[in-house]
């Protein structure tokens, strides 16, 4: 088994369409494809969440989703609100072993890499899993700063990043995100791997899964 984390530098940076696009383009590749998604917040019992539209875009059928919290908050902390067993680190690595036949699994976290989802961060469940991460990024100003303490904590932690993703790409790039393109890898010393055009979490399923493989470098892969 192969498992990608993704993570983003903040909430809001498109790690949903991001993880969509890597599980389309590994089933282009004729690979099967697992998606888990440890804790969803903001979510009602019932209403679809990240990982139905995950499904929606790429096709990837087999999900997993292991806690659910009402409040748009962190998962620790919408758990606590809503008097909810947290997430732990065990249920949640047992929960991804369990899609281990998989040729890829994809786990999205919730906001940044050190957001709690429940007793423990992505970049703990990355060192536990010795599995890498793809770090999506914005665009605009800030995401420099944003970037960097997030390589540097990965690389303090002994994680690998297997490489930066612009999440939403606008239509028309400012002097601002022009430049990010070329400063991002170059404070980081992490290659930009993929960039996502704004407005992609709305097309139809054939019209993404057919762009999807176009956003990443030719040369990069989920499989390391």
């Amino acid at each position: 088994m192969s498992v990608l984390l993704i993570t983003g530098t903040s909430t809001d940076v498109g790690k949903t369409v991001v993880t969509a696009a890597v599980a389309a383009m590994a089933l282009a590749e004729g690979k099967s494809v697992a998606v888990c998604k440890p804790g969803q917040t903001g979510v009602a019992p019932g209403e679809p969440g990240d990982l139905a539209e995950i499904e929606r875009l790429s096709g990837a059928t087999r999900t997993l989703e292991l806690a659910r919290y009402p409040d748009p908050l962190a998962p620790d902390t919408a758990a606590r609100r809503a008097g909810l067993p947290e997430l732990t680190l065990a249920e949640t690595v047992a929960g991804i072993d369990a899609l281990s036949d998989a040729d890829l699994t994809l786990v999205e976290g919730a906001g940044g890499l050190l957001v709690r989802l429940g007793d423990f961060t992505l970049l703990d469940l990355a060192q536990k899993l010795d599995a890498p991460v793809l770090l999506v990024t914005a665009a605009g100003l800030g995401t420099l700063n944003h970037t960097e303490l997030t390589t540097r904590t990965l690389q303090s932690a002994g994680v690998r990043c297997a490489g930066l993703v612009i999440g939403s790409w606008p239509t028309t790039p400012d002097l601002a995100a022009e430049s990010n393109r070329v400063d991002l890898p170059r404070v980081t010393g992490i290659d930009l791997v993929g960039t996502i055009p704004a407005g992609t979490g709305s097309w139809p399923r054939d019209h993404f899964t057919a762009a999807a493989p176009t956003w990443f470098t030719p040369t990069w892969s989920p499989f390391g």
